[in-house]
């Protein structure tokens, strides 16, 4: 059963004892890095790239700590077995400090329904800019904050836009228009380096697009100058955007979904 378990510093411990204190000052600074990925069919999905990215996060915001990655990934494969694990979606969660704490959970599998494929989905767009960018860390309050409002609206999503009214990515989610056969996104150095950012952007070039690393201003957005936009992420693998704002994309999104097919046929591959 998924969840049962978890994994504290390379020991397996029921789930309901992976706690850190309040009172320990990494939590109240949210001094942390995480990972979150996918197990399908018992294979914790793209895990060798998911630990080099939370390498790089710690690494970026200098969170030093004395685990490997080949330590973190058989503390992963520990807890599919002791669990049995099938399917779930799995956290990787490492705080950093003097005693450095990392946690391994797993979850009910984060699925959405078909119709977010084919009738798209809503995103409004939200004015912030995520401190360390490239990082996935624990400093989430502009996430919090931006999706809150997001759902407040009705809306799924909501897309963040820096100092220069350009729209980088979304709270939970890479973003990227398609203007005929060319795909704009943000540059690398401006947002989180998905790892399902990298698997579209191999997917858009096998399927005949370009790829232009410059972040769609927010009024060329609003000009309606972009023929489909979508967001990526690990348990969205390519979900289209039907609105943004009050610009509705009618779909029926077909390049967005050939992507997405694609993504999701590579998830077993590593």
């Amino acid at each position: 059963m998924v969840g049962v378990h978890a994994i504290h510093n390379g020991k397996v411990i029921l789930a309901k004892d992976a706690v850190v204190p309040v009172s320990l000052r990494e939590v109240q600074f949210g001094f942390s890095t995480y990972e979150a990925l996918r197990v399908v069919k018992g294979h914790a999905v793209h895990l060798d790239d998911h630990l080099v990215r939370l390498e790089n996060s710690c690494r970026g915001i200098k969170l030093t700590h004395p685990f490997t990655n080949q330590q973190i990934s058989g503390w992963v494969h520990d807890l599919i077995q002791v669990d049995a694990i099938d399917e779930a979606s799995l956290r990787i969660q490492l705080y950093g400090g003097k005693d450095p704490q990392l946690f391994v959970l797993a979850s009910a599998l984060l699925t959405y329904p078909d119709t977010h494929y084919t009738q798209g989905v809503a995103a409004i767009t939200f004015e912030g800019e995520r401190l360390y960018p490239s990082c996935k860390t624990g400093n989430l309050l502009l996430n919090y904050i931006a999706l809150e409002e997001a759902r407040s609206q009705g809306c799924f999503e909501a897309l963040l836009v820096d100092r220069h009214q350009r729209v980088l990515e979304g709270t939970r989610s890479n973003f990227f228009v398609f203007k005929g056969l060319d795909i704009h996104t943000a540059a690398d150095e401006q947002v989180l380096l998905g790892i399902t950012r990298d698997r579209v952007l191999k997917a858009a070039r096998l399927l005949g697009y370009r790829i232009v690393f410059q972040a769609p201003a927010l009024q060329d957005i609003r000009a309606g100058i972009y023929d489909e936009a979508f967001i990526s992420s690990t348990s969205m693998a390519a979900m289209p955007l039907s609105r943004i704002d009050k610009l509705g994309f009618p779909g029926p999104f077909e390049k967005t979904l050939a992507i997405m097919h694609l993504v999701r046929s590579w998830e077993l591959d590593d």
